[in-house]
């Protein structure tokens, strides 16, 4: 079996075969409910291949988690922001944009790094790695709040999270206005800290 749908693509290494299939399957399904053997069937690999590159499941979720800060958070998220404001500001409410534009589209498969948080507990080594990848976005809002001359940074950037957390809830749950909804209280946020 082949990931990649065009036709003589050069097939991915198993790897990477691997990761992909985990990535689409925790993305909208979680952790708990996606087994070994049905990464296995997706990625075309067999069982042993799975666990010389990746030791135990957890091992893959860790993986997993990187991949999508690098994609997510980094890729979409901060870079979509940076590309649609000009100023500081500006780039710290395109954030909203991106994600109503995220939750508008089919791909809209919530925040891995709650999810994970919620199904595996903080105290779990998988919530763990979720809490330092929440602390990371966290830290990129610091920083565009630096960049905006903010004051209390570290208090702005938790407020702000739980905004961004709180809208991808709002989502899930089918308000489609839950970007729009997040972003009218963000401006207030940033006045209070101007």
């Amino acid at each position: 079996m082949d990931n990649d749908p065009r036709p003589g693509a050069p097939r991915l290494p198993p790897r990477e075969r691997i990761l992909s299939a985990a990535y689409a399957l925790f993305s909208r399904r979680g952790v708990r409910d996606v087994g070994v053997d049905e990464i296995v069937a997706r990625s075309g690999v067999a069982k042993a291949t799975l666990y010389r590159h990746f030791p135990s499941k957890d091992h893959l979720v860790l993986a997993f988690l990187a991949r999508r800060e690098r994609e997510w958070t980094l890729g979409m998220v901060v870079a979509g922001a940076r590309r649609r404001g000009r100023t500081p500001e500006e780039r710290l409410l395109a954030v909203f944009d991106v994600f109503d534009e995220w939750f508008r589209s089919a791909d809209f498969d919530a925040c891995a790094f709650i999810n994970v948080l919620l199904e595996m507990g903080s105290e779990h080594p998988l919530g763990q790695a979720s809490i330092a990848h929440l602390e990371t976005i966290r830290c990129l809002v610091r920083g565009m709040a630096e960049e905006a001359e903010l004051r209390d940074v570290d208090a702005f950037a938790r407020s702000w999270h739980i905004l961004m957390k709180g809208s991808i809830i709002s989502a899930a749950e089918g308000d489609a206005e839950a970007a729009h909804r997040a972003q009218a209280m963000a401006r207030a946020l940033i006045e209070r800290h101007r």
